[in-house]
C-alpha cells in the first residue's frame, strides 16, 4: 500500500469536487427562473385574490341587509311600523352605527335604516378595505325587496 500525504489527499478531494462528482446545490441562474416564475404568478394571482375577498365581504353585506329587512317587516307586523333605530330590531351598535362584521376590529361595512312614512330603505356603505371594491360602495334595500345597484352587486 503506498503512503499518500495528506496534502495530496486534500488535492485529490478538491479535484473530485471540482469535477462535480460530490457537489449538489442550485446555480444562480436556477435561482433566477424560480423567483422570476413565481413573481408572475403572484402578479397574475393577487388581483384575482383582492377581488374574491371583496366579493366575499359583498355577500356578507347582502346577506345582514336582507336578515335586517326581515327584521323590519317582522316589526312592522307587530307595530304598524318601520324604525330607522336598528336596536329596535335587536341589534347592537357600535358607536352609534351598525357595522359588519362584527366580530373582527377592522369593518367592511356600516348599515343604516331610513324611514319615510310606510317604507323604508337600509343602505350598506363600504368602509376600510372595501372601498377598493369600486363598483358597489353601497348597497340598497326596500321594503318592496328592491335591491340597487343591480349591475354586479347582487348575487
Amino acid at each position: 500500500m503506498k503512503f499518500i500525504s495528506p496534502k495530496k489527499r486534500e488535492i485529490f478531494r478538491i479535484n473530485k469536487l471540482a469535477k462535480g462528482s460530490s457537489i449538489k446545490g442550485f446555480t444562480l441562474m436556477e435561482v433566477m427562473i424560480v423567483v422570476t416564475i413565481v413573481g408572475i404568478l403572484v402578479a397574475v394571482s393577487y388581483p384575482v385574490y383582492s377581488e374574491f375577498i371583496w366579493r366575499s365581504n359583498r355577500t356578507e353585506a347582502q346577506r345582514e341587509l336582507i336578515r335586517l329587512a326581515n327584521l323590519q317587516e317582522q316589526l312592522f307586523v307587530d307595530q304598524r311600523a318601520y324604525t330607522e333605530t336598528l336596536t329596535d330590531l335587536g341589534v347592537a351598535l357600535t358607536d352609534g352605527t351598525y357595522q359588519i362584521p362584527r366580530d373582527q376590529e377592522k369593518k367592511w361595512y356600516t348599515i343604516t335604516s331610513e324611514v319615510v312614512d310606510r317604507t323604508f330603505v337600509l343602505t350598506a356603505t363600504a368602509q376600510g378595505i372595501q372601498l377598493k371594491d369600486t363598483e358597489c360602495l353601497t348597497l340598497t334595500i326596500s321594503e318592496t325587496g328592491l335591491k340597487t345597484p343591480t349591475e354586479d352587486c347582487w348575487e
